[in-house]
Formats: C-alpha cells, structure tokens, sequence
C-alpha cells in the first residue's frame, strides 16, 4: 500500500532545509509543512501500523509492518518535538543520542527510528 502524498516533494523539502538554516526559529507554518513532509517520507520509507509516530501540534502517522493498529493505543508509540523530529530527519542528532538524553519518549517492542533516519 502506498501513502498519499499531500505535501509535494519539493515543498517540504524546501520547508525542511529553510527550518535548517533558520536553527528552528521560523514561521509556524513552515515548521508545521517540514513536520508533514517528513511524516510522509517516513510512512513512505516504512509502510506499515505496527508503530504510530507522533509529532504534537503537527501530525502523526503509522509505520513499519507487523500488527495492524485500528483502536486504542498502538502496540509501540513514539511521541517527539517537532524540533527533535526535524533534528532526526536532517541528521542533525542520531537516534540513540536523542533517546540517551531523554528528548523522545519511546513505548513497544518496535518503537526505534535508528534505521529509518536521517530522511535527507
């Protein structure tokens, strides 16, 4: 199954390199676009409901194969910041650094991002 894409390739990737430069001091809407993008990436890379990625205000999605998450609590969750996310997905701090210093907040047997980022 292939995620729907809303936001273009070009558009977040864009958003997601004007948030870089802009040390993660810029426009809401810019921010909420790269969140999304990447979002999307990530569902891309890794389809599946076995594990929800949450990123508050902005979004959330499922990935990773394995047991198909319909109601209630997912069997693994991963809640970050949005600034945490977008560090992850430019490479700007690796996995186990952000989990080690308490920056994700990470339940479940599958609830690891370590081989799904950086995106770009």
């Amino acid at each position: 199954m292939s995620v729907r894409r809303r936001i273009p390739d070009v558009e977040g990737r864009s958003a997601l390199a004007s948030w870089d430069a802009a040390g993660g001091r810029i426009d809401r809407d810019v921010i909420a676009t790269a969140v999304r993008w990447a979002l999307e990436e990530l569902a891309e890379r890794a389809p599946g409901q076995s594990v929800e990625v949450r990123v508050p205000p902005f979004g959330a999605t499922q990935i990773v194969e394995g047991t198909a998450h319909r109601r209630g609590t997912p069997p693994a969750v991963i809640e970050l910041s949005p600034d945490v996310f977008l560090s992850l997905a430019i490479g700007g701090i690796a996995w186990p650094d952000a989990v080690g210093r308490g920056l994700v907040a990470a339940s479940g047997e599958r609830a690891d991002l370590a081989g799904l980022l950086p995106l770009v």
